[in-house]
Protein backbone atom coordinates (compact mmCIF):
# COMPACT_ATOMS: atom_id res chain seq x y z
CA UNK A 1 0.00 0.00 0.00
CA UNK A 2 2.08 2.87 -1.41
CA UNK A 3 1.01 6.74 -0.21
CA UNK A 4 0.38 8.89 -3.47
CA UNK A 5 -0.13 12.76 -2.95
CA UNK A 6 -3.30 14.00 -4.36
CA UNK A 7 -3.69 17.47 -6.00
CA UNK A 8 -6.65 19.20 -6.03
CA UNK A 9 -7.03 22.11 -8.31
CA UNK A 10 -8.72 25.33 -6.92
CA UNK A 11 -9.32 28.01 -9.62
CA UNK A 12 -8.15 25.92 -12.42
CA UNK A 13 -11.89 23.75 -11.64
CA UNK A 14 -13.62 26.84 -12.89
CA UNK A 15 -11.89 27.15 -16.19
CA UNK A 16 -14.63 25.55 -18.04
CA UNK A 17 -14.05 24.57 -21.26
CA UNK A 18 -10.52 25.33 -20.72
CA UNK A 19 -9.91 23.59 -17.94
CA UNK A 20 -8.02 20.93 -19.75
CA UNK A 21 -5.39 23.17 -20.88
CA UNK A 22 -4.95 24.69 -17.69
CA UNK A 23 -4.50 21.10 -16.22
CA UNK A 24 -2.30 19.80 -18.76
CA UNK A 25 -0.04 22.96 -17.98
CA UNK A 26 0.23 22.09 -14.57
CA UNK A 27 0.96 18.24 -14.79
CA UNK A 28 4.18 19.50 -17.23
CA UNK A 29 5.24 21.91 -15.00
CA UNK A 30 5.28 19.34 -12.21
CA UNK A 31 7.16 16.98 -14.37
CA UNK A 32 9.80 19.35 -14.79
CA UNK A 33 10.31 20.33 -11.10
CA UNK A 34 10.78 16.39 -11.10
CA UNK A 35 12.71 15.69 -13.91
CA UNK A 36 15.88 14.99 -11.36
CA UNK A 37 13.41 12.15 -10.35
CA UNK A 38 12.05 10.37 -13.28
CA UNK A 39 10.38 7.63 -11.62
CA UNK A 40 7.66 10.34 -10.04
CA UNK A 41 5.06 9.71 -12.49
CA UNK A 42 1.99 12.25 -12.54
CA UNK A 43 -1.30 11.76 -13.45
CA UNK A 44 -3.63 13.83 -14.62
CA UNK A 45 -7.59 13.66 -14.44
CA UNK A 46 -10.60 16.13 -14.71
CA UNK A 47 -10.83 16.70 -11.00
CA UNK A 48 -7.49 15.77 -9.28
CA UNK A 49 -3.96 14.93 -10.05
CA UNK A 50 -1.94 12.49 -8.52
CA UNK A 51 1.75 11.55 -7.59
CA UNK A 52 3.31 8.37 -7.56
CA UNK A 53 6.02 8.63 -5.87
CA UNK A 54 7.90 4.97 -6.87
CA UNK A 55 10.25 4.92 -4.10
CA UNK A 56 10.85 9.13 -3.49
CA UNK A 57 10.95 10.59 -0.08
CA UNK A 58 7.77 11.67 0.45
CA UNK A 59 8.48 15.03 2.05
CA UNK A 60 10.46 15.58 -1.18
CA UNK A 61 8.06 16.06 -3.57
CA UNK A 62 5.63 17.60 -0.37
CA UNK A 63 8.65 20.09 0.20
CA UNK A 64 8.65 21.01 -3.65
CA UNK A 65 5.13 21.18 -3.91
CA UNK A 66 4.79 24.27 -1.87
CA UNK A 67 6.25 26.45 -4.73
CA UNK A 68 4.08 25.18 -8.07
CA UNK A 69 1.42 27.46 -8.85
CA UNK A 70 -2.15 25.99 -9.88
CA UNK A 71 -2.29 23.98 -6.69
CA UNK A 72 -4.54 24.82 -3.71
CA UNK A 73 -4.29 22.07 -1.94
CA UNK A 74 -2.34 18.43 -1.82
CA UNK A 75 -2.73 15.21 0.57
CA UNK A 76 -0.75 12.34 1.04
CA UNK A 77 -3.38 9.70 0.12
CA UNK A 78 -4.12 5.96 0.31
CA UNK A 79 -5.75 4.34 -2.70
CA UNK A 80 -7.29 1.62 -1.86
CA UNK A 81 -9.98 -1.40 -2.99
CA UNK A 82 -13.59 -0.39 -2.17
CA UNK A 83 -14.00 -2.48 0.89
CA UNK A 84 -15.33 -0.99 3.94
CA UNK A 85 -13.00 -3.67 6.18
CA UNK A 86 -9.83 -2.32 4.33
CA UNK A 87 -10.85 1.37 5.01
CA UNK A 88 -11.33 1.01 8.58
CA UNK A 89 -7.60 -0.94 8.45
CA UNK A 90 -6.05 1.91 6.58
CA UNK A 91 -7.71 4.53 8.93
CA UNK A 92 -6.06 2.71 11.90
CA UNK A 93 -3.09 2.81 10.49
CA UNK A 94 -2.99 6.53 8.98
CA UNK A 95 -4.38 7.42 13.28
CA UNK A 96 -1.50 5.32 14.23
CA UNK A 97 1.10 7.52 12.11
CA UNK A 98 -0.15 10.47 13.06
CA UNK A 99 0.09 9.80 16.86
CA UNK A 100 3.55 9.27 16.19
CA UNK A 101 3.96 12.30 14.67
CA UNK A 102 2.46 14.83 17.14
CA UNK A 103 0.11 15.16 19.97
CA UNK A 104 -3.56 14.25 19.54
CA UNK A 105 -6.24 14.43 21.63
CA UNK A 106 -9.23 14.72 19.06
CA UNK A 107 -10.19 13.57 15.64
CA UNK A 108 -13.18 13.17 12.75
CA UNK A 109 -14.13 11.50 10.36
CA UNK A 110 -14.96 13.72 6.93
CA UNK A 111 -16.60 11.77 4.01
CA UNK A 112 -17.22 12.89 0.32
CA UNK A 113 -18.67 10.61 -2.76
CA UNK A 114 -18.17 11.18 -5.96
CA UNK A 115 -19.97 7.59 -6.53
CA UNK A 116 -23.64 8.77 -5.39
CA UNK A 117 -24.61 4.74 -5.61
CA UNK A 118 -22.86 2.99 -2.93
CA UNK A 119 -24.72 1.77 -0.47
CA UNK A 120 -23.93 4.27 2.34
CA UNK A 121 -24.20 7.58 2.11
CA UNK A 122 -21.33 9.70 4.13
CA UNK A 123 -23.39 9.96 7.51
CA UNK A 124 -23.55 6.63 7.68
CA UNK A 125 -19.58 6.07 7.02
CA UNK A 126 -18.52 8.96 9.08
CA UNK A 127 -20.59 7.17 11.96
CA UNK A 128 -18.98 3.54 11.79
CA UNK A 129 -15.77 4.60 10.73
CA UNK A 130 -15.69 6.69 13.56
CA UNK A 131 -17.26 4.59 16.27
CA UNK A 132 -14.81 1.63 14.74
CA UNK A 133 -11.68 4.24 15.50
CA UNK A 134 -13.40 5.26 19.05
CA UNK A 135 -12.97 1.98 20.06
CA UNK A 136 -9.08 1.48 18.46
CA UNK A 137 -8.27 4.36 20.42
CA UNK A 138 -10.04 5.26 23.56
CA UNK A 139 -8.35 8.05 24.65
CA UNK A 140 -9.06 10.29 21.63
CA UNK A 141 -12.37 12.09 21.66
CA UNK A 142 -14.80 13.06 18.63
CA UNK A 143 -14.61 16.73 17.74
CA UNK A 144 -16.62 18.14 15.27
CA UNK A 145 -15.24 21.33 14.94
CA UNK A 146 -11.38 22.11 14.95
CA UNK A 147 -10.58 18.47 15.75
CA UNK A 148 -6.68 17.48 15.93
CA UNK A 149 -6.72 15.34 12.97
CA UNK A 150 -9.33 14.38 10.41
CA UNK A 151 -9.46 11.19 8.97
CA UNK A 152 -10.61 11.99 5.20
CA UNK A 153 -12.05 9.21 2.81
CA UNK A 154 -13.41 9.89 -0.69
CA UNK A 155 -16.01 7.54 -2.39
CA UNK A 156 -15.18 6.70 -6.19
CA UNK A 157 -16.31 4.73 -8.41
CA UNK A 158 -13.76 2.20 -8.51
CA UNK A 159 -11.72 2.94 -4.77
CA UNK A 160 -11.36 4.55 -1.66
CA UNK A 161 -9.06 7.44 -1.41
CA UNK A 162 -8.14 8.02 2.47
CA UNK A 163 -6.21 10.95 3.70
CA UNK A 164 -5.36 13.25 6.03
CA UNK A 165 -3.27 15.85 5.66
CA UNK A 166 -4.76 18.52 3.81
CA UNK A 167 -1.34 21.52 2.85
CA UNK A 168 -2.11 24.32 1.56
CA UNK A 169 -0.57 25.39 -1.82
CA UNK A 170 0.18 28.69 -3.31
CA UNK A 171 -3.09 28.92 -5.94
CA UNK A 172 -2.45 30.94 -9.19
CA UNK A 173 -2.45 29.64 -12.34
CA UNK A 174 0.02 27.55 -14.11
CA UNK A 175 3.11 28.85 -14.92
CA UNK A 176 2.75 29.55 -19.05
CA UNK A 177 -1.09 29.90 -19.03
CA UNK A 178 -1.23 33.44 -19.56
CA UNK A 179 2.07 33.64 -22.32
CA UNK A 180 5.34 35.29 -21.60
CA UNK A 181 6.24 38.64 -20.45
CA UNK A 182 9.49 40.55 -20.06
CA UNK A 183 10.24 41.27 -16.64
CA UNK A 184 12.51 44.35 -16.14
CA UNK A 185 14.79 42.57 -13.08
CA UNK A 186 16.92 45.36 -11.40
CA UNK A 187 18.70 44.84 -8.37
CA UNK A 188 16.72 45.95 -5.80
CA UNK A 189 13.52 44.60 -3.67
CA UNK A 190 9.90 45.44 -5.79
CA UNK A 191 10.84 44.01 -9.62
CA UNK A 192 11.65 40.03 -7.97
CA UNK A 193 8.41 40.41 -6.11
CA UNK A 194 6.61 41.64 -9.32
CA UNK A 195 8.25 38.66 -11.33
CA UNK A 196 7.20 36.60 -8.94
CA UNK A 197 3.26 38.01 -8.59
CA UNK A 198 3.10 37.47 -12.59
CA UNK A 199 4.28 34.20 -12.48
CA UNK A 200 1.58 33.70 -9.89
CA UNK A 201 -1.33 34.86 -12.92
CA UNK A 202 0.50 32.48 -15.06
CA UNK A 203 2.90 34.61 -16.65
CA UNK A 204 5.94 33.10 -18.10
CA UNK A 205 8.39 35.30 -17.47
CA UNK A 206 11.61 36.87 -19.47
CA UNK A 207 14.06 38.41 -16.65
CA UNK A 208 15.95 41.59 -18.61
CA UNK A 209 18.65 43.24 -16.52
CA UNK A 210 20.11 46.09 -17.85
CA UNK A 211 24.04 46.97 -17.38
CA UNK A 212 26.34 49.54 -17.52
CA UNK A 213 29.36 48.37 -17.42
CA UNK A 214 32.21 50.05 -15.90
CA UNK A 215 29.67 52.29 -14.30
CA UNK A 216 27.93 49.09 -13.08
CA UNK A 217 30.12 46.25 -11.62
CA UNK A 218 29.96 42.85 -12.39
CA UNK A 219 28.66 41.96 -8.95
CA UNK A 220 25.49 43.99 -10.11
CA UNK A 221 24.86 41.73 -12.59
CA UNK A 222 25.50 38.48 -10.68
CA UNK A 223 23.23 39.72 -8.46
CA UNK A 224 20.17 39.70 -10.89
CA UNK A 225 21.09 36.49 -12.11
CA UNK A 226 20.95 35.37 -8.72
CA UNK A 227 17.48 36.41 -8.43
CA UNK A 228 16.26 35.24 -11.51
CA UNK A 229 17.50 32.14 -9.89
CA UNK A 230 15.16 32.81 -6.87
CA UNK A 231 12.07 32.82 -9.22
CA UNK A 232 12.86 29.29 -10.56
CA UNK A 233 12.06 27.68 -7.65
CA UNK A 234 8.27 28.73 -8.80
CA UNK A 235 8.97 28.19 -12.52
CA UNK A 236 11.37 25.71 -13.03
CA UNK A 237 13.44 27.86 -15.69
CA UNK A 238 13.92 31.31 -16.41
CA UNK A 239 15.25 33.04 -19.40
CA UNK A 240 17.32 35.62 -18.78
CA UNK A 241 18.96 38.47 -21.10
CA UNK A 242 21.60 41.24 -20.13
CA UNK A 243 21.14 44.03 -21.72
CA UNK A 244 24.24 46.30 -22.43
CA UNK A 245 22.88 50.52 -21.30
CA UNK A 246 26.37 52.41 -21.24
CA UNK A 247 26.35 53.95 -24.45
CA UNK A 248 22.31 55.15 -23.80
CA UNK A 249 23.23 56.12 -20.79
CA UNK A 250 25.89 58.15 -21.74
CA UNK A 251 24.06 59.86 -24.46
CA UNK A 252 21.37 60.58 -22.02
CA UNK A 253 24.14 62.51 -19.99
CA UNK A 254 26.07 64.34 -22.21
CA UNK A 255 22.50 65.59 -24.05
CA UNK A 256 19.43 65.83 -21.52
CA UNK A 257 18.80 68.30 -18.48
CA UNK A 258 19.53 66.37 -15.12
CA UNK A 259 15.36 67.31 -13.90
CA UNK A 260 14.71 64.69 -16.80
CA UNK A 261 17.59 62.10 -16.58
CA UNK A 262 15.32 59.38 -15.12
CA UNK A 263 12.36 59.76 -17.20
CA UNK A 264 14.04 59.76 -20.62
CA UNK A 265 16.22 57.05 -19.26
CA UNK A 266 12.71 54.72 -17.78
CA UNK A 267 11.58 55.56 -21.56
CA UNK A 268 14.49 54.28 -23.30
CA UNK A 269 14.85 51.10 -21.23
CA UNK A 270 10.90 50.77 -22.22
CA UNK A 271 11.63 50.99 -25.91
CA UNK A 272 14.53 48.83 -25.49
CA UNK A 273 12.31 46.43 -23.42
CA UNK A 274 9.62 46.04 -25.78
CA UNK A 275 11.85 45.47 -28.88
CA UNK A 276 12.85 42.48 -26.58
CA UNK A 277 9.58 41.56 -26.51
CA UNK A 278 8.85 41.38 -30.03
CA UNK A 279 11.79 39.03 -30.32
CA UNK A 280 10.95 37.00 -28.42
CA UNK A 281 7.16 37.02 -28.86
CA UNK A 282 5.61 38.39 -25.63
CA UNK A 283 2.75 39.89 -25.15
CA UNK A 284 3.44 42.70 -21.85
CA UNK A 285 6.18 44.06 -19.86
CA UNK A 286 6.23 43.44 -16.18
CA UNK A 287 8.04 45.80 -13.88
CA UNK A 288 8.10 46.23 -9.84
CA UNK A 289 6.70 50.30 -10.01
CA UNK A 290 4.78 50.96 -7.03
CA UNK A 291 3.05 54.36 -7.44
CA UNK A 292 4.38 57.31 -5.34
CA UNK A 293 7.42 55.50 -3.81
CA UNK A 294 10.07 57.24 -5.97
CA UNK A 295 10.18 60.21 -8.64
CA UNK A 296 9.70 58.06 -11.70
CA UNK A 297 7.12 56.42 -10.19
CA UNK A 298 5.09 58.96 -9.62
CA UNK A 299 1.56 59.12 -12.07
CA UNK A 300 2.87 61.65 -13.85
CA UNK A 301 6.40 59.87 -14.71
CA UNK A 302 4.35 56.73 -15.19
CA UNK A 303 2.00 58.41 -17.79
CA UNK A 304 5.04 59.95 -19.60
CA UNK A 305 7.10 57.04 -19.65
CA UNK A 306 4.60 54.64 -20.81
CA UNK A 307 4.01 56.95 -24.06
CA UNK A 308 6.73 55.31 -26.03
CA UNK A 309 4.71 52.07 -25.96
CA UNK A 310 1.14 50.80 -26.45
CA UNK A 311 2.42 47.16 -24.76
CA UNK A 312 0.56 46.43 -21.39
CA UNK A 313 2.96 46.85 -18.51
CA UNK A 314 2.08 44.95 -15.83
CA UNK A 315 3.01 46.56 -12.28
CA UNK A 316 1.46 43.93 -9.87
CA UNK A 317 3.26 45.88 -6.77
CA UNK A 318 1.94 49.29 -8.13
CA UNK A 319 -0.71 49.41 -4.94
CA UNK A 320 1.49 48.04 -2.03
CA UNK A 321 3.34 50.18 0.25
CA UNK A 322 7.42 49.10 0.88
CA UNK A 323 6.67 46.91 3.93
CA UNK A 324 4.05 45.02 2.37
CA UNK A 325 6.41 44.30 -0.91
CA UNK A 326 9.38 43.40 1.80
CA UNK A 327 7.13 40.53 3.16
CA UNK A 328 6.80 38.96 0.12
CA UNK A 329 10.53 39.42 -0.88
CA UNK A 330 11.23 37.48 2.46
CA UNK A 331 8.67 34.47 1.89
CA UNK A 332 9.87 33.83 -1.45
CA UNK A 333 13.58 34.29 -0.38
CA UNK A 334 14.90 37.31 -2.33
CA UNK A 335 14.95 40.29 0.47
CA UNK A 336 18.77 39.24 1.40
CA UNK A 337 19.79 39.47 -1.79
CA UNK A 338 17.95 42.37 -2.87
CA UNK A 339 19.67 44.51 -0.06
CA UNK A 340 23.00 43.57 -1.20
CA UNK A 341 24.65 47.43 -1.70
CA UNK A 342 25.48 46.75 -5.47
CA UNK A 343 24.68 49.51 -7.64
CA UNK A 344 22.25 49.19 -10.82
CA UNK A 345 21.23 51.16 -13.93
CA UNK A 346 19.04 53.12 -12.22
CA UNK A 347 21.61 54.95 -9.83
CA UNK A 348 24.17 55.74 -12.47
CA UNK A 349 23.93 59.37 -12.90
CA UNK A 350 21.17 59.54 -10.89
CA UNK A 351 19.99 63.02 -10.69
CA UNK A 352 19.85 65.15 -6.81
CA UNK A 353 16.48 66.54 -7.96
CA UNK A 354 14.82 64.44 -10.71
CA UNK A 355 11.26 65.82 -12.31
CA UNK A 356 8.22 64.44 -9.90
CA UNK A 357 5.94 66.01 -12.87
CA UNK A 358 7.22 65.64 -16.47
CA UNK A 359 5.60 66.26 -19.09
CA UNK A 360 5.59 64.02 -22.76
CA UNK A 361 6.13 67.18 -24.77
CA UNK A 362 9.26 68.00 -23.13
CA UNK A 363 10.59 64.55 -22.92
CA UNK A 364 10.19 64.27 -27.02
CA UNK A 365 12.05 67.72 -26.65
CA UNK A 366 14.59 66.70 -25.36
CA UNK A 367 15.05 63.01 -27.00
CA UNK A 368 15.28 64.93 -30.39
CA UNK A 369 19.04 65.61 -29.55
CA UNK A 370 19.42 61.54 -29.28
CA UNK A 371 19.88 59.37 -32.35
CA UNK A 372 17.04 56.82 -30.71
CA UNK A 373 17.08 54.22 -33.17
CA UNK A 374 20.40 53.39 -33.57
CA UNK A 375 21.26 53.88 -29.76
CA UNK A 376 18.22 51.29 -29.82
CA UNK A 377 19.76 49.03 -32.62
CA UNK A 378 23.01 48.85 -31.11
CA UNK A 379 22.05 48.21 -28.01
CA UNK A 380 20.05 45.14 -29.05
CA UNK A 381 22.92 43.87 -31.28
CA UNK A 382 24.74 42.31 -28.34
CA UNK A 383 22.43 41.24 -25.96
CA UNK A 384 23.60 38.36 -23.71
CA UNK A 385 21.20 35.56 -23.36
CA UNK A 386 20.95 32.49 -20.73
CA UNK A 387 18.78 30.20 -19.04
CA UNK A 388 18.84 29.69 -15.21
CA UNK A 389 17.37 26.35 -14.45
CA UNK A 390 16.36 25.64 -10.99
CA UNK A 391 18.10 22.22 -10.98
CA UNK A 392 21.86 23.56 -11.46
CA UNK A 393 21.39 26.05 -8.69
CA UNK A 394 19.79 23.35 -6.47
CA UNK A 395 23.00 21.20 -7.11
CA UNK A 396 25.45 24.19 -7.12
CA UNK A 397 24.10 25.33 -3.47
CA UNK A 398 24.29 21.97 -2.35
CA UNK A 399 27.49 21.71 -3.71
CA UNK A 400 28.97 25.21 -2.01
CA UNK A 401 27.07 23.51 1.31
CA UNK A 402 29.31 20.63 1.20
CA UNK A 403 32.12 22.63 0.79
CA UNK A 404 31.39 25.02 3.70
CA UNK A 405 31.02 22.03 6.22
CA UNK A 406 34.47 20.54 4.93
CA UNK A 407 36.12 24.28 5.34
Amino acid sequence: METKIMIRYGELSVKGKNKRRFINRLAENIRQIFSDYPQVKVSEQFDFMFIELNGVDKEIVIDRLQYIFGIQSYSPVYEIDRDFDLLKEVAKQVVKEKLDEREIHSFKVATSRSDHNYHMDTNAINRELGAYLMEEFPNLEVKMKKPDLTVRVKVRFKDFVVSSDWIKGIGGLPVGTSSRGILMLSGGIDSPVAGYLAMKRGVRPIAIHFASPPYTSPQALEKAKQLAGKLTKFGSWIDFIEVPFTEIQEAIKEHIPSEYLMTITRRMMLRVADRIREKYHALSIINGESLGQVASQTAESMYAINAVTTTPIIRPVVTMDKLEIIDIAQAIDTFDLSIQPFEDCCTVFAPASPSTKPKVDRCEHYESRLDIDTLVDNCLAKLNFERIDHHSIEKSSAQEEAMDDLL
